[in-house]
């Protein structure tokens, strides 16, 4: 078992011991209780396991119904840890509060049964309108002026998808909502900057026909991300040629008469032997004053060897943390976390995302289909809006 299933099975199931240590505590029922809800607490904690198994097995009925079950579980949990951290937090204060005064603070103290079923009203609470906020996909619009463009190309405009995970949770409905919205903004091209399809990519039967209607004139472009390799690498650049990305994987395509579109595997594939062998530098090599050049990379970190050598780099992965307060989490070792980012002279876009991993929820980072407009600027000229 890789480390970090090791650690995330270590975290999660912390999170269940500490969930079921506060009921006990609120609740006050005994140990024969808890031996009582340890199995299905384990069984929640090992859920992720359990859908894997069943989807390599063909039981995709079973794997989606725990899929819905875990995750949904998965995304109330986080809700109820960080809130009751919030208070323990709010309670340590008031004691030292009480400590430092000598007038105590027992009556102050957020305890009891009550506050456990408030918590608990408040977490489903923010849990059902997470889950309204995950269907609810807007657009979000960047501008970036280039003189790099000729006259006879005012601007060329792309849409960018990221982290959708079609799988057994984001399915049709999902899938025809984002390409509706594709559609109803005419991009010249579309890109998809990784994670299009998620681990469990079961039987995704019309789903790629939704995407593969989508035809801007001047083509669709793909690149891997994490969970393309843990998908199944050859099934998951079936699906997305299906679909009719051209995937990029270690190599730069012209587009029209100004633009070139490179891409680079996700950096996980490194590990499993999968990735193409030339860098990313010598992927961009060229002149980079002839043509305006645009890198699609799954992770939003700019490789040294790379800055200078395109325009623009678009990337996904972090979800902005998808469920708040995650975000501070994700933002240590993804700091360019969400939005546009200067770079001197080039810019990095990072998308929220499209769809959600796990929990079907979001709070706080609601997905989005990313409309970037490149507009032909005067020579000498540059900026973004």
């Amino acid at each position: 078992m890789s480390l970090f299933l090791i650690t995330f099975f270590l975290i999660y199931g912390s999170a269940h011991a500490y969930a079921l240590l506060k009921a006990k505590s609120a609740l006050g029922f005994g140990w024969g209780t808890v031996g009582i809800l340890a199995p299905a607490l384990v069984a929640l904690t090992c859920a992720p396991l359990i859908i894997y198994f069943l989807g390599k097995h063909g039981m995709e009925g079973a794997a989606r119904a725990v899929s819905w079950v875990g995750y949904t579980w998965m995304g109330l949990l986080f809700f109820f840890l960080w809130t009751n951290l919030a208070v323990d937090a709010v309670n340590l204060v008031l004691r030292l509060a009480g400590a430092i005064s000598g007038k105590g603070a027992s009556a102050y103290l957020l305890a009891g049964k009550g506050r456990f079923f408030a918590l608990v009203a408040l977490c489903l609470a923010l849990g059902a309108y997470s889950f309204f906020e995950a269907r609810d996909i807007g657009i979000e619009r960047v501008t970036i002026r280039t003189d790099k463009l000729p006259a006879s190309t005012p601007r060329v405009r792309i849409a960018q998808i990221s982290d959708v995970h079609l799988g057994l949770i984001v399915r049709n409905a999902k899938a025809e909502k984002i390409a509706e919205l594709i559609r109803s903004v005419d991009p010249d091209i579309l890109v998809s900057t990784g994670d299009l399809v998620d681990a469990e990519i079961n039987h995704l039967e019309g789903l790629a026909e939704i995407f593969g209607k989508i035809r801007p004139r001047l083509g669709k472009f793909a690149v891997t991300g994490n969970h393309e390799f843990y998908a199944g690498i050859d099934q998951a650049l079936q699906f997305t040629r299906r679909a009719g990305f051209s995937v990029l994987r270690g190599e730069t395509v012209q587009v029209g008469e100004s633009l070139r579109i490179a891409g680079v595997d996700d950096t996980v594939g490194a590990a499993l032997g999968a990735v193409p062998g030339r860098r990313e530098a010598e992927i961009l090599a060229g002149d980079p004053g002839t043509m305006f050049t645009i890198l699609l990379k799954h992770r939003p970190r700019v490789a040294d060897g790379s800055r200078g050598l395109f325009d623009l780099q678009l990337s996904g992965h972090t979800h902005n943390g998808q469920i708040f307060p995650f975000r501070y989490l994700v933002g240590r070792p993804y700091p360019n976390l969400s939005g546009l980012f200067p770079l001197g002279g080039s810019f990095l876009y990072t998308s929220r995302g499209t769809g959600t991993w796990g929990p079907p929820m979001r709070f706080f980072s609601p997905p989005i289909v990313t409309v970037i407009d490149i507009e032909r600027a005067p020579r000498k000229e540059g900026g973004h809006s």
